[in-house]
């Protein structure tokens, strides 16, 4: 079981953040912030588009298709928008020093059949040596597709950018100085993890580019203020914040011990729950299942009823309980974005004061503000079999801000759940 003291000791969670994770998030809207302006400085803000494309493609992996995700549920049904994952894997070949390629050097992508001149092609790399993306890029452009390509100056994809005539965007790397440099030996060399905050130097130039082309409807300074609203959460979430007012310590704390259920009611928080299952994953070694409701209803059902579920593994008397651990139990944790909710809380009393300023807060669980059935059914479940449902939501009117909001909170959460459990 995870030891919630060290949550609270800032010395602790600086010697298990080998990787500077913590350093990395909290330079996330220093990212935004440089991505938009090189953006722009490439010729974003010259670019006068004839009209939208058909369909725009996001092809790349990791966060690059995370971002493609999160314009989806932002463009609704504005555009089609389609994620182009790796479809095929191959032994990549060593560079010419000899160091051990990692294994996106041999990933493959394909063009869809229908692809051609309507379509937008966007490739996505925090790496920009991945051969199959320069392949993508020249399948494109014998297509007739426009292209735009995010890599980092000087790798073999912003060359390739180049030769296909595409619109190139720089990438933005980690802002970590060379002494703060990740020092611990990855345990799989050639999977290596992924920066923490890579998903924002993905986000800002498809939201600044999509923005431009008339995919979303987003107001002129919603990426700005993005850039702060990352700052506000840096500080909220900082390492010396104690648990009781750091709400990402206090989500991990949460979580810790658990199966989490990642439900979410809508297409912003459903991002999000995808989004927070992959970081549990990669940053804390944790299981999630993320769904949408009301589909998890019927989806999970049965994990409720199963051995996970509280109520589903009585009190045997005679069961041998000597250095027992402790059992998995379920969390559900449901993420909601309900704008514009009285008082700037989902269940405040009208004419109360607003805290978006705070960032998305637990709802308590004898709220009587409004609910869908989705919900209500979601929490009669969870009541039913005694397991825990833990609420969020974002009041925030603006779609990508409660997104920014929402994807903070559970980024910094997955990061200080890993931390303390590999101090336990």
């Amino acid at each position: 079981m995870l030891d919630d003291t060290l949550l609270d000791d800032p010395a602790a969670l600086q010697r298990a953040d080998r990787d500077r994770a913590l350093l990395a998030l909290a330079g996330a809207g220093a990212r935004v912030r440089t991505a938009l302006r090189l953006a722009d400085a490439a010729g974003l803000d010259r670019l006068r588009p004839d009209g939208r494309p058909r369909a725009v493609l996001v092809a790349g992996h990791g966060s690059a298709l995370t971002a493609g995700e999160i314009l989806t549920a932002l463009a609704g049904s504005a555009g089609l928008i389609t994620t182009l994952p790796p479809t095929e894997a191959a032994a990549p070949r060593a560079d010419r020093a000899g160091a051990p390629p990692a294994f996106t050097a041999g990933l493959g992508w394909q063009l869809p059949g229908w692809a051609g001149p309507l379509d937008l092609l966007v490739v996505s790399s925090a790496d920009g040596g991945e051969p199959g993306l320069v392949s993508l890029a020249e399948q494109a452009y014998a297509r007739g597709c426009a292209i735009a390509v995010t890599a980092p100056v000087g790798s073999p994809l912003a060359e390739a950018a180049l030769q296909v005539r595409a619109l190139p965007l720089p990438y933005v790397a980690s802002a970590l100085p060379e002494d703060e440099a990740p020092a611990r030996p990855a345990a799989e060399p050639d999977l290596p993890a992924e920066d923490p905050a890579a998903l924002w130097s993905h986000l800002t130039p498809l939201l600044a580019l999509a923005q431009k082309i008339g995919i979303t409807q987003l107001p002129y300074d919603a990426l700005p203020a993005v850039a702060d609203l990352l700052d506000a959460t840096a500080v909220r979430c900082r390492p010396d914040a104690a648990a009781y007012t750091n709400p990402a310590k206090g989500l991990a704390a949460r979580l810790a011990g658990t199966v989490p259920l990642l439900w979410a009611e809508g297409p912003i928080a459903g991002a999000v729950a995808t989004r927070f299952a992959a970081q549990l994953a990669e940053r804390a070694g944790r299981p999630a299942l993320a769904g949408p409701l009301p589909q998890v209803l019927t989806a999970h059902r049965g994990m409720f009823t199963g051995q996970l579920g509280a109520g589903a593994d009585p009190d045997d008397f005679f069961r041998d309980r000597v250095d027992e651990p402790d059992p998995l139990h379920l969390q559900v944790l449901l993420l909601r974005h309900v704008p514009g909710a009285p008082g700037g809380r989902p269940g405040a009393q009208p004419g109360g004061a607003a805290d978006e300023a705070d960032g998305p807060a637990e709802v308590p669980e004898d709220d009587a503000g409004p609910r869908s059935f989705g919900v209500t059914r979601a929490h009669r479940l969870a009541g039913a079999h005694d397991v825990r449902l833990t609420e969020y939501a974002t009041t925030r009117p603006d779609p990508l801000h409660a997104l920014a909001d929402l994807v903070a909170l559970t980024d910094f959460a997955a990061v200080y759940l890993g931390l303390a459990a590999a101090q336990s």
